[in-house]
């Protein structure tokens, strides 16, 4: 199974990222996960309401869903089947679910995506969602550690999306090349 949760603190581009990987690699998979938060520039989901949302879950829909920040998240179980077929499956998921997802994805690997903190400030007032103390609370997780004992390769998106593309598609080379 070649399954990646794409994970890191707000503004360090994870979407982009994966865009980008996609659009490289077309052979690549990005699953959607399923917010209740409406549709936002910059972020590729499938927003619903909190009732679509438990109606969902209840009838098994999700591979993994959990909450954060007020809102509820879930990966779609396609997501495993693909990997399950051999597909390389990205996903847009949260360090803080990540104990559940390596229990819900046997052989899952996770791809920390990084930015220093003066480019997750500028990225997050850019996009214009999050008053400025919502911003300081993120910027403040920002180095929240990651749980021991994943399978963890870090992509620091600092600088030119080229050099973090690069570095992401070497990471799954890497990955599915490794017995």
């Amino acid at each position: 199974m070649s399954i990646f949760a794409v994970v890191g603190p707000s503004g360090a581009g994870k979407d982009t990222l994966m865009a980008a990987a996609k659009a490289a690699r077309p052979e690549i998979h990005l699953t959607r996960r399923v917010v209740t938060r409406a549709a936002a520039t910059g972020e590729d989901h499938r927003p619903v309401t909190e009732d679509s949302f438990r109606q969902l879950r209840a009838d098994g829909a999700f591979a993994l869903s959990w909450s954060a920040h007020g809102l509820s998240y879930g990966i779609p179980r396609e997501a495993a089947e693909r990997a399950a077929r051999g597909e390389t499956v990205l996903f847009n998921g949260s360090r803080a679910m990540l104990d559940a997802a390596a229990a819900a994805f046997p052989g899952l690997r996770v791809l920390h995506v990084t930015a220093s903190e003066e480019v997750l400030r500028a990225r997050l007032t850019a996009r214009g969602r999050e008053s400025a103390s919502q911003i300081e609370g993120r910027l403040a997780r920002a180095n929240l550690p990651l749980p021991e004992g994943l399978d963890v390769t870090t992509i620091d998106n600092s600088g030119a999306l080229e050099e973090a593309v690069a570095q992401l598609l070497a990471a799954l080379d890497l990955k599915e090349t490794t017995p």
